[in-house]
């Protein structure tokens, strides 16, 4: 090793000798790695289906009944079915009783 080699080593070591700099060499070069937290990956939202146009002859509404109405209305269902009307549906049986209906008869506290 020549003079000039031997300088520059004792000036190195001059400067990275020192607690200081062995401190930053350690915490920042010779830590041990943290794991990485790794978020899963976020699925990929599915391509939206282009909506259905709706009918326009008829609407999906939603109207309340008393338990007891519901029940007659089931049964008189069951019973136009067990007759050979196999399409019945709630639906339908109201639709009969609204062209059926007199309304001259009906009750004005009904």
């Amino acid at each position: 090793m020549s003079h000039d080699d031997a300088s520059a080593r004792n000036a190195m070591d001059e400067v990275l000798g020192t607690d200081e700099v062995a401190e930053v060499l350690r915490d920042t070069f010779y830590a041990r790695a943290k794991p990485i937290r790794r978020e899963p990956p976020k699925p990929k939202p599915k391509p939206k289906k282009a909506k259905a146009k709706q009918p326009d002859h008829y609407k999906v509404i939603c109207i309340s009944m008393y338990l007891e109405d519901l029940g007659r209305l089931d049964e008189k269902v069951a019973q136009l079915k067990d007759e050979g009307h196999r399409k019945m549906s709630r639906s339908a049986l109201i639709r009969f009783a609204l062209d059926q209906v007199d309304l001259s008869k009906l009750p004005p506290s009904y």
